[in-house]
């Protein structure tokens, strides 16, 4: 688990290594143990590393293999990488190191850039290949490790996060109006290739970008779940799907344990941490390590889920750690998680897994964490009412909803200059919805939030959080091949009781009948929910800053009476308009854009 970052030219100048260096020290939190740069002409590379697996100076990188003309930059975690140098061993390969970014470098030589069908890990890499000045960069299925571009024609330029990229300079930062679009729609989030920034794109997760030496390039996306009923499992009964899960979540934790340091776990009191907590331990896990975050209530809101995580922690005698977070402490780390987002992120879990990534940073360096399962196995409110929907009706169940506003209401809130005419937010949900395969209203829904919406909301949050202390999250619930499983699991399954019927179902002879059956809870963060006090102070002085009223983004009279009244100020979906519109502006005024 690292930062990576590099240079491509392509007029023939070299790369300019002080920029990389530049880009490589603004991602210090995310590899606080090395650091590394390396040039070859038209190409430097950059990297923070993060010692988790082979902790010796042999995995440092860039990593070089002069024998095979390779060099490579990596983050992440290959979890079957010993599977993998067996086999490479079989071929002949030799190893100096016991690294997964050795296996990466070998696989790549042996199979190519179809090596990533090979893996089962999370991961975004760079490769250079000196003898055809080709450079490979590929993303997870999942798009749980981030990578991000920025070209202009003479050379590109990548990194793990977005602020290292400005840290190298020359970024156009005006605001993308169509990704201001899609944030004011989608729960601020912008989804796929674009940022809110114009001159920032991300890499697609599942997809390998080939760059030639001239800058041409072409992308392959390498996995792509069809969300149908598969032949295979056409025998299968409630009971036997309810096994198939156990064994398959069985297993993505068992891979996640892969380290060559301890790994904890994140307990929220959910059934998703939860779950974790109980399969680790029908590993035979010893002296696990869990951590739960609480904060002080606010407006009638409860702050906390001890009553749940300490149940769990209790039954399954973990060493637990109970943090509660004073409101003054969130208060002032407040713009640290905000500096440390690589894009805007609204969710108020975000707060609360920078400070909770901090307390647990002292005692371990990886944590399994259960984001992902509510998009995987339907847990939301927004999935039930899909159930009865025919296919073809999917876009206007969804959008109602899940969206923020309608296309037409956005004249109201987004300055003039900042509007797109077309419903452009809307098109993306059509075009996703409308694609072959996906049975289901249901099916094609799902298939939408795992494969768009998740890497650019959780998936992000948890590793934006983490990475900001030098902690590697990893999410079991997101592996590729549970997510097969369940994208092949029938819609009704998933939809019993709820939501998650058929993980509850798969956990109710691991957990406590109080913490399978207990209506679902959020990330409490109070303070953040009801906009008060100095809060409420933070929120107003980031929408009436110099830098906001030149920026302009949104509607002066729609941003004023916001702060006047500001218990109307929630749309239908709950989301805090002052929160969304606040959080824009703190992020960008963080990044001195």
């Amino acid at each position: 688990m690292c930062g990576l970052s590099g240079e491509i030219r392509f007029d023939g100048r070299p790369a300019d290594i002080g920029v990389v260096g530049r880009m490589t020290d603004a991602m210090h939190e995310r590899g606080p143990d090395g650091s590394g740069l390396w040039e070859w002409g038209p190409v430097a590379l950059g990297h923070r590393r993060l010692k988790i697996i082979d902790l010796s100076d042999k995995a440092a990188q860039p990593m070089a293999d002069p024998a095979l003309g390779l060099t490579a930059v990596f983050n992440g975690c290959l979890y079957n990488y010993r599977e993998l140098r067996e086999e490479l061993r079989g071929e002949g390969y030799r190893f100096f190191s016991t690294s997964d970014t050795e296996v990466l470098v070998k696989a790549f030589h042996r199979w190519g850039a179809d090596c990533v069908r090979r893996f089962a890990g999370m991961f975004a890499f760079a490769v250079f290949e000196q003898e055809t000045g080709r450079l490979t960069l590929a993303r997870d299925r999942l798009g749980i490790k981030p990578l991000y571009v920025s070209g202009n024609g003479d050379r590109l330029r990548f990194a793990s996060t977005l602020p290292a990229l400005l840290a190298g300079g020359e970024v156009d930062t005006d605001i993308d109006p169509v990704a201001l679009h899609h944030y004011m729609t989608f729960h601020s989030l912008v989804p796929g290739e674009r940022t809110i920034l114009a001159g920032v794109r991300k890499l697609p997760p599942a997809t390998v970008r080939t760059v030639e030496a001239d800058g041409s390039s072409r992308d392959t996306v390498y996995w792509d779940p069809p969300f149908t009923r598969l032949p295979e499992h056409e025998a299968m009964d409630a009971a036997d799907w309810r096994d198939a899960v156990h064994d398959r979540l069985r297993a993505a934790v068992r891979r996640r344990m892969v380290a060559d340091v301890p790994v904890g776990v994140l307990l929220s009191g959910g059934l998703d941490s939860s779950v974790i907590v109980a399969m680790l331990a029908e590993e035979g896990q010893r002296n696990l390590s869990t951590f739960s975050i609480g904060f002080h209530a606010a407006g009638g809101d409860s702050g906390d889920e001890f009553r749940y995580s300490d149940l769990v922690a209790d039954h399954f005698g973990t060493y637990h750690h109970r943090i509660l977070i004073e409101d003054s402490r969130l208060l002032s780390g407040l713009p640290d998680a905000v500096r440390a987002m690589s894009e805007p992120m609204v969710s108020h879990d975000c707060v609360a897994f920078h400070l909770l990534s901090q307390e647990v940073a002292r005692h371990v360096r990886v944590v399994q964490s259960g984001q992902g399962a509510d998009e995987v196995f339907a847990g939301y409110r927004w999935f039930p009412p899909l159930a009865a929907v025919p296919r073809e009706k999917a876009f206007a169940t969804y959008a109602r909803e899940f969206f923020d506003h309608p296309h037409e209401d956005l004249a109201g809130i987004v300055a003039p200059e900042h509007l797109v005419d077309e419903d452009v937010s809307g098109e993306v949900i059509r075009r996703h919805l409308g694609r072959p395969g996906a049975e289901t209203a249901l099916d094609a829904v799902l298939r939408l939030e795992t494969r768009l919406m998740l890497p650019d909301d959780p998936v992000k949050r948890v590793d934006n959080m983490t990475m900001a202390h030098g902690l590697e999250g990893r999410t079991p619930f997101l592996d590729h091949e549970l997510v097969e499983l369940a994208a092949a699991c029938p819609p009704e399954l998933k939809l019993v009781g709820g939501g998650k019927g058929i993980l509850k179902e798969a956990s109710r002879a691991l957990l406590p009948r109080e913490v399978v059956d207990r209506p679902k809870g959020y990330f409490p963060v109070p303070a953040i929910r009801h906009i008060d006090g100095p809060f409420l102070d933070l929120v107003r002085d980031a929408l009436t800053a110099p830098a906001a009223r030149d920026r302009g983004l949104f509607d002066k009279a729609y941003v004023e009476g916001l702060l006047e009244n500001r218990e109307t100020s929630r749309t239908t979906t709950g989301v805090n308009m002052l929160w969304q519109l606040g959080l824009l502006e703190m992020w960008l005024q963080a990044q001195g854009v």
